[in-house]
């Protein structure tokens, strides 16, 4: 009898450990941007030719695939979920056991701040700070008045648009003879630097990242010198009715991958490549400068990435997984 027992208790642990390891069918969120859509056309390649699986992409945008994923356990991935505005309900969706953050898409999340050209901060390292800034506020002209200077605020009618204009009010760069000038569009924002960049001229302005043109041109994120308080920030920098503001600096918004418990009970091992997988911006910059002058959509994206950038995706997988997904990109 205990023969028997110890048999069963084997064969049971056995099945449990295949079981938890099958891929099956699973369903990727391809969101409706380009750092998103490349992700998950990367994850689809990986799971596929790597881990076995049968892999749809479905469309996805923030919150209607975030409530599917809570309520209806579909699909199964969502790469890269920029969570603060879907917070509260993912927490809960973590606590009723109904989905898990599975490592991160952007390890050092998604940014946003003022920025200057590297070019200047290598000629004066001081230009990297708001301080240093004030102190060589004649370096940037404005392009209409040569009695002010300049910095680029964000574009009328954006969310961007109040903390930009409520740190400009905070930092006190009126007092240094800064104006805030309205870009008018993001292209026009993006434009600004470009022009910049081409003639090495100096511009100081508000931008986020990741994006093509921080891909495109090396730029500095200028230190506030000033503490973190996100709370705050979006009490009142964020805020239309902020009256007194004072200096903080941008939170960084968590960009996390989101999987169902399903998932991540069903295949153990596609779980801790999830995990594993993680951009930084600077790489990520780089890919969407390289989507967009290639015009490229993410399964071309992917596809680039995987071929040129081992260097990267390999420090995700193991081994025997590296060899097979290898072998499908020779056979593409």
């Amino acid at each position: 009898m205990y023969k028997t027992l110890a048999t069963t208790v084997l064969l049971t642990a056995s099945s449990f450990s295949v079981n938890a390891n099958e891929c099956g069918v699973v369903t990727i969120a391809d969101m409706n941007w380009n750092s998103a859509s490349l992700i998950a056309h990367v994850d689809a390649f990986i799971l596929e030719n790597g881990f076995d699986c049968e892999v749809d992409l479905v469309s996805g945008d923030t919150m209607p695939t975030g409530t599917s994923m809570i309520e209806k356990g579909q699909p199964d991935i969502a790469p890269e979920f920029w969570s603060n505005s879907f917070q509260e309900s993912l927490d809960k969706g973590v606590a009723d056991g109904r989905i898990r953050f599975a490592g991160v898409a952007l390890s050092d999340g998604g940014q946003q701040g003022f920025w200057v050209p590297e070019y200047m901060v290598k000629k004066d390292p001081s230009l990297a700070t708001i301080s240093g800034i004030k102190a060589n506020a004649s370096l940037f002209k404005h392009p209409e008045d040569p009695d002010k200077s300049a910095i680029m605020g964000c574009p009328s009618g954006w969310n961007c648009q109040l903390s930009a204009e409520h740190l400009f009010t905070a930092m006190e760069l009126d007092k240094s003879g800064f104006e805030l000038i309205d870009p008018g569009s993001g292209a026009g924002l993006a434009a600004s630097i470009a022009k910049a960049y081409e003639r090495n001229q100096a511009w100081f302005g508000y931008y986020w990242a990741p994006t093509p043109v921080l891909g495109k041109y090396k730029m500095v994120q200028v230190d506030l010198e000033a503490e973190a308080d996100d709370e705050y920030f979006f009490e009142c920098i964020a805020n239309p009715d902020c009256f007194d503001p004072k200096v903080v600096k941008y939170p960084t918004a968590d960009v996390h991958s989101i999987v169902t418990e399903d998932f991540a009970t069903k295949s153990v091992k596609g779980l801790e490549y999830i995990t594993a997988r993680s951009f930084t911006n600077a790489q990520m910059n780089i890919l969407l400068s390289w989507m967009e002058d290639q015009q490229a959509d993410g399964e071309y994206a992917s596809e680039y990435f995987l071929n040129n950038y081992e260097s990267i995706w390999s420090e995700w997988v193991t081994p025997d997984v590296q060899i097979k997904i290898k072998q499908a990109l020779a056979d593409l």
